[in-house]
């Protein structure tokens, strides 16, 4: 295990995991080899690794047909191991970099972001930077789901608090995931949490508990992501994490559903009680009331996905299937103790 900058150090490695991405690695490799420039120029001082893991389509191609890309091919994958993890592990053994960054291969990085990135990680002296990144959302669902999860997301790990040496919390995001070299081996890299399909936030959690700064945000000006291009590939996706993610997916499902229940029930209760029942104008304007609060505080609650006005007025109808992904996830974590992802399947038996 390297555990040292080689003898002549890059300023940066960038490493991007990619297995049948084909048709979204061009745009970020493309984004990322543009911030070359005067002073940071790639291949002198700062680097490119692309890991083909044994992807069926043209993602090998692409990568190589970008100059001053490194492109590497993954071996085959050993037991005990996830994709992701071997990929970027593999990788990581052979940079130059002092600062590691990991990104995957679905993100677009924002002109000279890289570079800002390096500063503000020197500036906070933070030895674990990760954004997350802007969502790039089509189709209905989702626009209708993606809130959801990441309004959740925010409310269970808010950046200040997992950004604070004093608190406990500890979050990361793969898609955006700076770290300095020496502090990345130290803490065993990937290869300490090469079993778990949440690496990110598992690898987060080492960091904090050896007292290394961590500094969390929500990036736009940095960023920018389409995670799923398909509402299979979401479901999948989503199944694969949430159980992970959220400590007690069931409870939260009811809760969301209750929220369902509430959001549509009352204004169907106000129309129909009239028609069975005398209901007094106190009783009415004790339901409005209610149903009000309900969606100011779900509002609320989910305006801090960072996503549009719109997006979080459709997020009502997905509902539904956040839960019925929460369910699914549970189930796939809990009782078939089995997950999907990228065509491989992973035990779920090991913990973050």
């Amino acid at each position: 295990m390297t555990s040292h900058p080689p003898s002549e150090p890059l300023l940066l490695s960038v490493i991007v995991p990619a297995r049948n991405e084909a048709e979204c690695l061009g745009d970020c490799l493309s984004s990322l080899t543009a911030q070359s420039e005067t002073g940071f120029v790639l291949g002198e001082q700062w680097e490119i690794l692309c890991v083909n893991d044994a992807s069926m389509d043209e993602t090998r191609a692409i990568a190589k047909s970008f100059t001053g890309v490194t492109v590497l091919d993954a071996p085959l994958l050993a037991e005990g191991w996830t994709g992701k993890s071997a990929a970027v592990w593999f990788a990581a053994e052979r940079t130059r970099g002092r600062v590691l960054l990991f990104t995957d291969a679905d993100t677009i990085h924002e002109p000279g972001s890289l570079r800002r990135a390096l500063h503000e990680m020197e500036k906070h002296h933070a030895a674990m930077l990760s954004y997350s990144p802007r969502q790039i959302v089509q189709g209905f669902w989702q626009r209708a789901l993606m809130p959801l999860v990441f309004s959740e997301l925010a409310m269970l790990y808010p950046p200040a608090k997992v950004s604070d040496p004093a608190s406990p919390a500890a979050a990361a995001n793969g898609q955006f995931l700076m770290v300095e070299r020496e502090a990345y081996f130290a803490a065993g890299g990937h290869k300490a949490v090469a079993e778990t399909v949440l690496e990110d936030v598992a690898l987060a959690r080492r960091f904090k508990r050896a007292g290394k700064a961590i500094r969390f945000r929500y990036a736009a000006d940095a960023v920018a992501v389409r995670m799923y291009r398909s509402l299979s590939a979401m479901m999948e996706g989503w199944t694969k994490n949430l159980a992970l993610l959220f400590p007690l997916p069931l409870l939260l499902g009811l809760m969301r559903l209750l929220d369902f229940v509430l959001i549509l029930g009352i204004p169907l209760l106000l129309r129909l009680l009239p028609r069975i029942m005398l209901l007094a104008p106190m009783q009415r304007n004790a339901l409005i009331l209610v149903w009000v609060w309900v969606l100011f505080r779900y509002f609320r609650r989910v305006a801090k996905s960072h996503f549009s006005a719109m997006d979080c007025v459709l997020s009502i109808a997905g509902l539904p299937l956040f839960v019925l992904l929460l369910a699914r996830s549970w189930k796939h974590h809990k009782l078939r103790r089995r997950v999907s992802w990228k065509g491989r399947e992973y035990s779920t038996d090991t913990s973050v």
